[in-house]
């Protein structure tokens, strides 16, 4: 599998910069009256068909991805979270704010959530889950750097699993990654 194409919401972005240098599409999504560009979302649908697209990795994106987008791509976008959903997600619970509510909480534990996404902010199906205490005098910073140290190495993990066939359906429709070196262990 290789990267195909980038979809922007901010065209500052490493992930732009990646793309830009080593020659990769980049397009923005959603179109921005501001600066008059971007593509609307059936341009988008269209684009990521045009590319043949099998997966949509979303990092960063804020926003609800239409309807439209979801159904054209069922169970194939991912979005990361950087607390343990279903607790500290939906609509506003992004960057400092989770990690601001999560030690407001009293929670002992936090940590980031890939998940699949579907109509609702943070609502889709969850992959893989990754714990990190949160610390007696934790900052919402500190909570951040080791909540991000797992993401960098949770999403990369999700989606070799993905590329390489290992992620299965219960009948209920949980997904479960089967571990590549025991058949028959999953997380």
């Amino acid at each position: 599998m290789s990267l195909g194409i980038v979809c922007h919401c901010a065209p500052a972005c490493k992930a732009c910069d990646y793309a830009k240098n080593n020659n990769i599409p980049v397009a923005q999504y959603p179109h921005s009256k501001v600066l008059d560009s971007g593509l609307s979302a059936a341009e988008l649908v269209a684009l990521l068909r045009q590319f043949e697209v099998d997966i949509v990795l979303l990092a960063g994106y804020l926003k609800l991805l239409p309807n439209e987008v979801v159904q054209a791509f069922p169970r194939a976008i991912l979005n990361i979270h950087p607390a343990l959903l279903p607790a500290f997600g939906g609509k506003g619970y992004f960057g400092r704010k989770v990690h601001e509510a999560v030690i407001k909480s009293g929670a002992r534990y936090s940590g980031p959530t890939i998940h699949f996404v579907d109509e609702k902010y943070d609502h889709g199906s969850i992959v893989a889950q990754r714990v990190v205490p949160v610390l007696p005098h934790d900052t919402p910073e500190d909570l951040s750097a080791r909540v991000m140290k797992e993401e960098h190495k949770l999403y990369p993990e999700v989606v070799a699993a993905i590329c390489e066939d290992r992620v299965f359906w219960r009948e209920d429709g949980v997904p479960l990654i089967r571990r590549s070196w025991d058949e028959a262990e999953y997380y």
